[in-house]
């Protein structure tokens, strides 16, 4: 590598990614997580383009890591479920996110 480039990427550390998160859909499903307190389930579903099932099967397994609460409740005799990224979610979101950065920002453009 020229030296002019600055310091050469550790890409190693790609494979100390959070499996769990780097999934694209599941992904795309704790990004949004990230910025809200909690979020409504269909509109969740509405944003990611996720089917019933694909998205119900991914928060799933997010709910196994622990990154995410799912509360069902009822509203007016209809179910209504809401999803809420836990702290551990937050800060797996946040080592992710850091990681990522760390490799990638070191790659020349």
């Amino acid at each position: 590598m020229d030296k002019n480039q600055g310091p050469e990427p550790d890409v190693n550390q790609l494979a100390d990614i959070d499996p769990i998160i780097h999934a694209p859909a599941r992904l795309m499903v704790i990004t949004y997580l990230f910025v809200v307190e909690s979020i409504d389930f269909v509109y969740l579903k509405r944003m990611t383009g996720l089917s019933w099932g694909n998205l119900s099967t991914h928060l799933t397994k997010l709910e196994d890591a622990g990154y995410v609460i799912i509360k069902k409740t009822f509203q007016d005799k209809k179910p209504h479920t809401m999803i809420q990224l836990t702290d551990k979610g937050r800060q797996a979101f946040r080592e992710y996110k850091d990681g990522l950065q760390s490799v990638l920002g070191k790659l020349p453009d």
